[in-house]
């Protein structure tokens, strides 16, 4: 045993860090959703692209063109936007989840990680899992109607934040649910509403006044305004406020997760 840690280096910080570990957890979430692919990847880029089609079916070419571009070419991005959003939740919610409720979440505790290491490693497989569905979803998509990245740094900068902020947020949630139940509860009355009202089917621009305002506060318009820029080199927001907004929202979220898990909330008894 004491052959297999020094070889492994299992438990050795440097820089106070105990990259070994962290790694193997971000591996091992990785590995979780990769081992269902068919659930957590598939599912997702399936739903996108039925939602894509019906509505191209139902419209044909009545839609005028909005933010310059036809409307078929500015929903597919924000559909990729929305699937992004929901699995990086869905991917670090689960797992604190369903380790709370099989019993394993003790042998989390139990490792030799910090809770700055245990909460970046999943959130960061939920950033993995969030950029493998909106790759292949980009893939599939160009084959299906005109797509294309044209701004790489926005796409990744709005990619990551996103999924991070959410990754962050599924953490929080999964540390408070005590059953399922309570997750489908936080998923259809807030993570589900939301995305539907920030901007993924139409522009803000046609809003009345007051919704429109309103529309700036909510975090998942401008994860899916931003990303949605890198494709059409447009936007309802502001690309500057969008990114600063992000950024805040993700390490002030992050860092509630932190504390959280630290102090071993619903966790430790």
């Amino acid at each position: 045993m004491v052959e297999l840690k020094n070889k492994y280096q299992i438990g050795i910080r440097r820089f106070g860090i105990n990259w070994v570990g962290a790694y193997s957890l971000y591996i091992k979430e990785t590995l979780r959703f990769l081992n269902v692919f068919g659930q957590t990847i598939i599912g997702p880029i399936l739903t996108a692209i039925l939602f894509l089609l019906v509505i191209s079916l139902a419209i044909g070419n009545e839609r005028s063109n909005v933010l310059g571009v036809p409307f078929i070419e500015f929903l597919a991005p924000g559909l990729i936007a929305m699937q992004v959003i929901q699995q990086a939740f869905s991917h670090s919610s689960s797992s604190l989840l369903m380790g709370k409720v099989m019993g394993n979440i003790v042998d989390l505790i139990g490792a030799p990680l910090s809770a700055g290491e245990v909460s970046l490693s999943i959130i960061f497989a939920s950033v993995t899992r969030a950029l493998t569905i909106s790759i292949i979803s980009i893939i599939i998509f160009s084959l299906i109607i005109e797509i294309e990245i044209k701004n790489y740094v926005v796409f990744i900068l709005y990619l990551f934040l996103s999924s991070f902020i959410m990754g962050a947020a599924g953490f929080i949630a999964g540390l408070w649910a005590d059953k399922f139940d309570h997750m489908a509860t936080v998923t259809n009355f807030i993570i589900v509403p939301l995305s539907f009202l920030s901007g993924t089917f139409y522009s803000v621009d046609r809003l009345p006044e007051l919704l429109k305002t309103l529309s700036y506060y909510n975090p998942f318009f401008h994860m899916i305004d931003g990303f949605r820029y890198s494709f059409i080199n447009n936007m309802d927001g502001s690309i500057t406020f969008g990114l600063m907004y992000l950024t805040i929202l993700s390490i002030i979220i992050w860092y509630i997760a932190y504390l959280l898990y630290k102090k071993g909330y619903k966790i430790k008894s």
